[in-house]
């Protein structure tokens, strides 16, 4: 039996690269899959109907289901709909994946207000609009095994220098995605976060003095190597991972921590400004300064008191 067989999901952004490699494996796995996408260029200009529509014809040849949907994850109201439609269509909702962003690259000094509001409104607010509609389905009904599926990037998780409005966004989502975990998990529903890594118009557009070095081949590099963290998560055995960012790249799919205290400085009142100012020294310098910010390592607490 396939992995996702009657499982319904809704993709956004699944009309190219990683989305559209998602949609595919999805559906392939037996998953009928809604299939959002704008056609719009890499920085949001633009638009078709071609991406998606080709996404839902390679999914039909290849015998699966899917359906297509144009609208904008931006719009609210538009977002309901798209729930609305995988429901109606298909009668029910079990997953939903966002995948769906745009770039608008510029280092934060030379940022204009249009470049934030554009990135953080199709990643951020994208991801919170079709979550809640998700959401509101799965409170309702309850009794499922419910999936959320938010993408983010290593550019919000170490901070890409030239992208302050895709790495906030990308952030964001985690935070977002950390709420929903706990928020919904009594509803029989699971939220976790991708964070891919794959050859896609995005990854292209980067400056080659700004990407790291390559060291895997165009096969390994592709967006279907991401695509196996996705279904394993909308699948019903992924039941016990929940409020998670796990990476998955090439061949290595890894397991991000969670953020958690690594050094514990406690008083005893209130801080006399000396004797903090030594504490904070003397206990937090020692675990930053022998790392960098790829190579940092989870650390238990360490207390000292004042």
């Amino acid at each position: 039996m396939a992995a996702l067989e009657g499982r319904v999901c809704i993709v956004t952004g699944a009309g190219r690269g990683i989305g559209a490699a998602v949609a595919r494996l999805l559906a392939a796995e037996g998953a009928k899959v809604v299939v959002n996408d704008l056609g719009v260029n890499l920085d949001g200009s633009g638009g078709g109907q071609g991406p998606a529509e080709e996404t839902v014809a390679e999914i039909r040849r290849a015998g699966g289901t899917a359906s297509v949907n144009f609208g904008s994850v931006v719009d609210h109201a538009t977002a309901e709909r798209l729930v609305h439609q995988a429901i109606e269509e298909y009668g029910k909702l079990d997953v939903l994946v966002n995948v769906a962003g745009i770039l608008r690259d510029r280092m934060i000094f030379n940022m204009s207000e249009q470049e934030w509001d554009d990135v953080i409104a199709v990643h951020l607010k994208g991801t919170y609009n079709t979550c809640k509609f998700a959401a509101q389905y799965f409170h309702d009904t309850r009794g499922g095994d419910y999936r959320l599926i938010n993408f983010t990037s290593v550019s919000g998780l170490h901070g890409a220098p030239g992208q302050p409005n895709y790495a906030a966004a990308k952030m964001g989502i985690v935070g977002l995605t950390y709420s929903c975990a706990n928020a919904l998990s009594r509803y029989g529903v699971t939220a976790n976060c991708i964070s891919p890594g794959a050859a896609t118009r995005m990854t292209e557009s980067v400056p080659t003095e700004r990407r790291r070095a390559r060291t895997q081949d165009e096969l390994e590099r592709a967006p279907e190597n991401v695509a196996p963290a996705v279904a394993y998560l909308a699948s019903t055995r992924s039941g016990w991972i929940n409020g998670r960012v796990i990476h998955a790249s090439g061949y290595q799919i890894s397991l991000y921590s969670n953020p958690e205290p690594i050094r514990v400085i406690q008083g005893t009142g209130p801080w006399e400004l000396d004797r903090a100012f030594e504490l904070i020294e003397r206990t937090f310098r020692p675990a930053i300064e022998p790392t960098n910010r790829y190579g940092a390592q989870p650390q238990r607490p360490a207390a000292a008191s004042n």
